[in-house]
């Protein structure tokens, strides 16, 4: 096959996958009544709606300790469910490395429960865990904790395989033991980034623990819900405000961090 077929094949798949995706978009919009015209032209009242409700009053400011109080257990669930996970997903990523595997029949066990974890959405893992464990801070710590373990382990394993390979043939090659390969050959080298992606994994769960928190009925969310049914907009206003604020603080210091480490 001459280069221009090539080209020209790759075109027209490429084409072929625009369409498919057009028709499907259309035939969802059918499906469900959707007017992405009507859609569009709604834009421009709901912010004015925003604009004129959700702004923080003087009753609203009142609870601002509470809204602060709750936005920290946030923050500490997030960082708590964060860190642990990271710490088990390293080993795992470990064993499931083609570079430091130990054989090839763990290696498969550990990334499919990697893949399980990560592919079930952390509400759907809240949902359930719920039934277990009530609505309390466990549960929330839980459906955290399973999603980042199984990204972090998926991102783990793809840094090992990139940034260790050299130096793991090497330790082998000197007649280095499996543990001596693993925290002198692949530790030093994969740390800066996998760090950069336990920064990056804070910033997703506090994220994912405001939604998780109105299933759970802990930490912010649940205070968002309450201020909800009460149809406290000025109060809504503030937690959303303050979400924002600790969202962008957080990524602008991990962003840093990681530009410091990397």
């Amino acid at each position: 096959m001459t280069t221009t077929n090539f080209l020209r094949m790759k075109k027209w798949k490429m084409t072929g996958i625009i369409v498919l995706l057009l028709v499907i978009t259309y035939g969802s919009s059918m499906i469900t009544d959707f007017d992405m015209l009507k859609g569009l032209k709604s834009i421009p009242g709901t912010i004015a709606w925003m604009a004129t409700n959700l702004i923080p009053d003087a009753a609203a400011m009142e609870n601002l300790p509470k809204v602060l109080s709750r936005l920290w257990e946030t923050i500490v669930l997030s960082v708590i469910a964060s860190t642990t996970a990271a710490i088990f997903a390293f080993f795992f990523a470990i064993f499931g490395s083609k570079t430091t595997q130990l054989n090839r029949p763990l290696a498969f066990c550990t990334r499919l429960i990697a893949s399980v974890f990560r592919n079930i959405p952390v509400v759907a893992w809240a949902l359930v865990l719920v039934i277990s464990f009530g609505h309390n801070v466990v549960t929330g710590y839980f459906a955290l904790f399973i999603s980042t373990f199984g990204t972090l382990v998926r991102m783990f394993v793809e840094t090992i395989d990139e940034a260790s390979a050299d130096g793991v043939e090497a330790l082998n090659a000197t007649g280095a033991t499996y543990f001596q390969m693993v925290f002198k050959g692949v530790l030093p080298d994969t740390m800066p980034q996998m760090l950069s992606w336990l920064f990056y994994m804070i910033e997703t769960n506090i994220r994912s623990a405001t939604l998780i928190g109105l299933l759970t009925g802990t930490g912010i969310g649940y205070l968002f819900d309450l201020h909800y049914k009460r149809l406290d907009y000025g109060t809504l206003g503030l937690i959303t405000l303050s979400i924002i604020v600790i969202v962008i603080a957080i990524e602008f210091t991990s962003n840093k961090v990681r530009r410091m480490i990397l």
